[in-house]
């Protein structure tokens, strides 16, 4: 279950603070505590903030190596060297090509670009480095996004007779190359060590060309939001500045990526324009992107973005492929470690790191997807906030071959033989360092959504959002709301809670939660758009959680219904051997463990499941967590989970439990109240009467609402339900449409219900 987490908690002192500042600068306090809380702890600071451009940007020779940087350049364009460019085939390394390329010649070099295709690997390598010596024989190699972890490789290249300038990001290895070196995590003047590759190279760019350089922000911007560092500090002023040259004059290049879309944002860099860069190197056309962005033939670019566009969809397809082979591999084996690490003979390495992040995100732990290759497993790594993965690798680096990134991506190579030597040193070692805390799936939200309009105005101010300014989310609390899907069989859905306008994209399977008067708290981001002139403002919901409150007898009863038609059950435990078996499960692990009741007071017989989280209906969150899952939705997907346990006793298992291994208390009846119901044929006959009767007072989109819209007609509800279900299952009604039908004159006998002859068959059981 996702947990809330206030994203900040202010002293008095700072409160104060923060009025100060919200009254000086015409803020909400809602806004001004945010920006206090991401460290702009001052007046001025908030400002600087709120007006994020170049005038911020830092000198490129506090950095270290800086200075001899452009000093050999400096050389190299005086004596006439040939220097060659040596990138990565990521939108950050085509980025950075592209940055360098551009400054270079108007610097005055003319230089040779090389960017290495996905199936060479990351980085340097001494083929790369023999074919650019077979092409070129340079007398300089300038690496870009790459070549920290490359001291060998590096030697190498100095061995056939070329200096070498390594600028990169990524963290520093025990080893560095034996050259000039640009890295902003080195120990130097240089107060912020958080740009991406491109970031680096236009800072060399700016030590070459001066301010002639801001000409290229854009595509430092595109980098910087595309590698997922921190927007904070001077990449917030790159790409703000980079986004203001892309509204004021875009390139061809970034136009015929962009297609439709009309507004320039980091999502717009994020969403549209990165993933096709992306894109190209992924299928192995690296050469695609690199030629894109450093063309200025408009033909050539149109034809090049429609490549990449091709590209991307193919990516998409394929990428939605391996992540339906991974997620599946992921349940037959199991999460129940600190963390994940699959392997497959036909993925595409190309897309591995995509899927990595998707399993990680919906599993809440580092995750790591490997393709065979002979001998040689080659994969990335992703991770969650507050693991860092590259540490976690390093501790571990004597069951690899390589690896290289930072605290939340990595590339690894590593033995199919030590394969899992290195899943169990990954897993003891995040063990040992990380708390369960580390792994829960965490919403950190900013405050309660009020004043809708100008709070969301305001907010505006602090694009662009990304990593290190994250989007702030806001909590409401509600109970029954009407949500309904956007149009016939989406599963979108739209409402109105808290005085604002909510959307919920694949929401369908809350809308029952949403619907039902439990108490709720919803999670969502303020969305200002602008369509034909007119403004408009929206919720985009996140997540819903239970609060707490409210009953919902209802649709637990509606769900206990449901649940009959689903396969027998066996009794195969009791209340204290179970309890027992919780625990110890609990004991030895964090995940695999659901455990399902029907009836609310059925907890209190289980001390073992003290603080283990809650949820109503169905799961919250698919990473396998143990969780305690009261009235289930039959199809409920529990078969991610090692053990199902039944606390009470259910008349039918009507989840998908899997390979899951199920328990069954047989010393608590989860069912009872389906004992009490009529089923003789003249009971259940007036009862229809009357329903026919006030047909035109039944309204609802489920039963429970018909039954609340219309008080039971005096019935009392469980009977209500059951009568109304039978009555739908034989065709005599329907609340399809959200009101009810009563079709008349049809002729059916009570045992054509499953429901009924279910009840039938327990009642006489239970006798």
């Amino acid at each position: 279950m996702k947990q809330l987490v206030r994203e900040f908690q202010l002293t008095p002192a700072e409160e104060e603070t923060v009025r100060a500042c919200a009254a000086s600068l015409h803020l909400t306090e809602t806004v001004a505590r945010i920006l206090y809380a991401r460290g702009m702890t001052t007046e001025a600071k908030m400002r600087a903030f709120l007006d994020p451009s170049a005038r911020h940007f830092l000198s490129p020779f506090l950095m270290k190596g800086m200075k001899e940087a452009a000093a050999l350049l400096t050389q190299a364009r005086d004596e006439g060297w040939n220097v060659a460019l040596f990138g990565d085939y990521d939108a950050d390394g085509i980025g950075a090509l592209a940055v360098l390329s551009r400054a270079l010649r108007q610097f005055g070099i003319e230089p040779y670009l090389y960017v290495p295709e996905r199936s060479e690997g990351y980085g340097m390598s001494i083929a790369a480095i023999d074919t650019i010596f077979d092409e070129f024989m340079p007398d300089l190699i300038v690496t870009v996004d790459c070549g920290i972890s490359n001291a060998e490789e590096v030697k190498y290249a100095q061995e056939q007779g070329a200096y070498v300038i390594v600028t990169d990001h990524h963290e520093l290895p025990d080893v560095l190359p034996d050259c000039i070196v640009v890295n902003p995590k080195l120990a130097d003047d240089y107060p912020y060590d958080n740009l991406c590759g491109a970031g680096v190279a236009f800072k060399l760019a700016t030590a070459l060309i001066g301010e002639k350089a801001l000409e290229l922000v854009d595509f430092a911007a595109l980098s910087t939001v595309a590698d997922s560092v921190p927007l904070t500090d001077e990449n917030r002023d790159i790409v703000a500045e980079g986004l203001k040259r892309i509204a004021r004059a875009p390139r061809p290049a970034f136009t015929a990526l962009m297609g439709k879309a009309t507004e320039v944002s980091a999502q717009t860099l994020a969403f549209t324009i990165a993933p096709r860069i992306n894109a190209a190197g992924r299928m192995g056309d690296a050469h695609a992107a690199l030629a894109l962005f450093t063309t200025d033939n408009e033909d050539a670019v149109q034809a090049l973005a429609e490549k990449l566009n091709i590209y991307n969809a193919e990516r998409q397809r394929a990428c939605d492929e391996l992540y339906a082979q991974a997620a599946e591999a992921v349940k037959r084996e199991g999460a129940y470690g600190n963390v994940v690490m699959l392997a497959a003979d036909n993925w595409n390495a190309g897309f591995v790191g995509i899927v990595a992040a998707r399993i990680a995100e919906e599993f809440s732990r580092p995750a790591l997807l490997f393709v065979r290759r002979g001998g040689m497993l080659r994969g990335s790594a992703r991770s969650i906030d507050g693991v860092n993965i590259f540490e976690a690798l390093k501790a571990c680096a004597e069951y690899i071959d390589e690896f290289g990134g930072h605290a939340q991506a990595a590339g690894v190579n590593v033995r199919a033989d030590k394969f899992e030597a290195l899943r169990n040193a990954l897993d003891a070692y995040i063990g040992s360092h990380y708390s369960r805390e580390d792994f829960t799936s965490k919403l950190y939200v900013a405050g309660e959504g009020e004043d809708h309009a100008r709070v969301a105005h305001e907010l505006a101010l602090l694009e662009p959002f990304g990593m290190g300014n994250r989007r702030p989310l806001f909590t409401l609390e509600t109970d029954a709301v009407d949500a309904l899907p956007v149009k016939p069989l989406s599963p979108h859905l739209s409402f109105r809670a808290g005085g604002l306008d909510l959307m919920y994209f694949n929401g369908a399977a809350d809308e029952k939660f949403l619907r039902s008067p439990l108490g709720k708290t919803l999670v969502f981001e303020y969305n200002l758009s602008v369509f034909r002139g007119k403004e408009y403002l929206k919720g985009f919901v996140r997540a819903v959680l239970p609060a707490g409150g409210g009953e919902a007898d209802a649709e637990a009863f509606e769900n206990l219904l449901a649940s009959l038609r689903g396969e027998g059950v066996k009794a195969d435990a009791d209340t204290a051997s179970l309890d027992a078996f919780i625990a110890q499960r609990r004991e030895a692990c964090a995940y695999g463990l659901a455990a399902v009741c029907y009836e609310p007071a059925t907890l209190a017989a289980f001390p073992s499941l003290a603080g283990v989280p809650a949820d109503v209906f169905r799961l919250s969150s698919g990473n396998a967590e143990n969780v305690v899952l009261y009235a289930p939705d039959a199809g409920c997907d529990v078969s991610g989970y090692r053990d199902v346990v039944f606390l009470d006793e259910p008349p039918a298992n009507a989840l998908r439990t899997g390979r899951a291994e199920v328990r069954v208390n047989g010393s608590l009846c989860g069912y009872r109240r389906l004992l009490a119901l009529p089923t003789e044929r003249e009971a259940l006959l007036s009862v229809f009467t009357l329903i026919r009767s006030h047909a035109e007072s039944i309204a609802g989109q489920t039963r429970a609402e018909a039954a609340r819209a219309c008080g039971s007609l005096g019935l009392d509800t469980e009977t209500f339900l059951f009568a109304l279900t039978v009555f739908e299952e034989l065709g005599l009604v329907s609340l399809e449409e959200g009101r009810l039908k009563v079709f008349r004159g049809k002729r059916t006998e009570l045992a054509a219900s499953s429901v009924y002859t279910a009840v039938v068959r327990l009642q006489e059981r239970g006798e």
